[in-house]
């Protein structure tokens, strides 16, 4: 959770420079896909859990990625997005009630409830009103990772090297065409990559994606999505820390009382049942 916290930063250092946001989401699924390519065997499973691996895959490696740097790149402050993300919990909470018939009592429906209200608080945020854009698209990076896990949890007797190794092949291939055409200067844009930049891009590819997600996804061999996903919950905590530390940001009141609400309602529903 420290790492999935340190995401967000990392990502707003890597956009105040030149490199456009889906470019370098691209890059980073890149830079997994070739860690990963010595230990896979480019092993597939059978048709039914190959449509789950596509699902997962453009789920998690193209639209996770896209929306989550578009999100980053829209807003002059990260904290709000780093709240904003715990919509994937109560939001994998719904979709594993509907998709894998995992029983949620009404008191986890009622801190469901409670966490969207949350963030609802937190887009009459001033900063948020002014571009509500970013809370858009960090509603939709949420949406789409809260699929990835649930879908993660009905391909768990696929190995996590195979899992990350197509997600990253097939987020890299779609994320660099769509940066091809909306973005443009693809070479010029890597060219001018300086050594700090490449070394925050490795950390975003090998530390957050490969290490945080890698573990999150192998919990899920053994372990249900209402188990493991509230400790998601954790890392805002980090998150936010690290948002002080290197960018100064102070949560405004409405930020600060929304997110105490949302990472209240998800640490809530980690204790209940």
């Amino acid at each position: 959770m420290a790492l999935f916290g340190s995401a967000f930063v990392v990502g707003k250092l890597v956009l105040n420079t030149t490199l456009p946001p889906i470019l370098f989401g691209a890059i980073r699924m890149l830079i997994v896909f070739i860690c990963l390519l010595p230990f896979w065997r480019f092993e597939l499973p059978n048709k039914k859990y190959f449509i789950l691996l596509v699902i997962f895959s453009l789920s998690m490696g193209v639209l996770v990625t896209l929306f989550m740097y578009l999100a980053i790149e829209k807003t002059s402050i990260v904290s709000p997005i780093i709240i904003g993300a715990q919509l994937t919990v109560p939001v994998g909470i719904i979709l594993s009630s509907i998709f894998l018939n995992e029983k949620i009592s009404y008191k986890k429906w009622f801190f469901v409830l409670t966490s969207f209200c949350g963030i609802i608080l937190i887009g009459f945020d001033p900063e948020i009103l002014n571009n509500i854009l970013t809370l858009i698209l960090t509603a939709l990076m949420a949406f789409f990772y809260a699929v990835a896990n649930v879908v993660s949890r009905q391909i768990r007797d696929i190995s996590v090297i195979t899992q990350t190794a197509f997600m990253s092949l097939i987020g890299f291939i779609i994320l660099f065409f769509i940066s091809y055409y909306f973005e443009g200067n693809t070479i010029n844009y890597i060219k001018n990559l300086d050594f700090n930049t490449w070394l925050l891009i490795l950390h975003a590819a090998i530390a957050v994606s490969l290490i945080a997600h890698m573990s999150l996804f192998y919990l899920y061999r053994f372990y249900t999505v209402g188990t493991v996903f509230p400790f998601y919950s954790l890392f805002p905590i980090f998150g936010l820390i690290q948002t002080f530390l290197i960018f100064g940001e102070i949560p405004s009141a409405l930020v600060t009382l929304g997110g105490i609400i949302v990472i209240g309602s998800v640490f809530i529903l980690q204790k209940i049942r």
